[in-house]
């Protein structure tokens, strides 16, 4: 099992449109791909409280390609996300990493 951690930094403000996008739209078509989550949170104390950290979780690098690049060429992700951003774009940047649980880790 590995697991990808994203970091959204969002534009001033936006966070809210990023976090509701996610709500209603984003997790529902993930569940149509098969693209399993395993954890969001939102930053307390750090250099911004405009980022949204999230963690999925792949069964190999293999399957993320497959599954992610189906989720990203959706033509219902596409137009809903279009639709999101119709005020302005949500996100400044995205940084992610791939991560393997230790033998000690409480998470497989």
């Amino acid at each position: 099992m590995i697991y990808e951690m994203r970091v959204y930094r969002c534009l001033p403000g936006r966070l809210p449109a990023l976090l509701n996008r996610f709500n209603t739209i984003t997790l529902k078509l993930w569940e149509k791909h098969g693209i399993k989550q395993a954890g969001f949170f939102t930053t307390l104390v750090g250099e911004s409280n405009q980022e949204l950290t999230y963690f999925l979780q792949w069964e190999s690098l293999a399957d993320r390609e497959k599954k992610w690049n189906a989720f990203a060429a959706d033509p219902e992700w596409l137009s809903k996300r279009a639709e999101t951003e119709k005020d302005g774009q949500i996100v400044a940047n995205v940084s992610n990493q791939f991560l393997v649980p230790t033998t000690f880790s409480s998470v497989k």
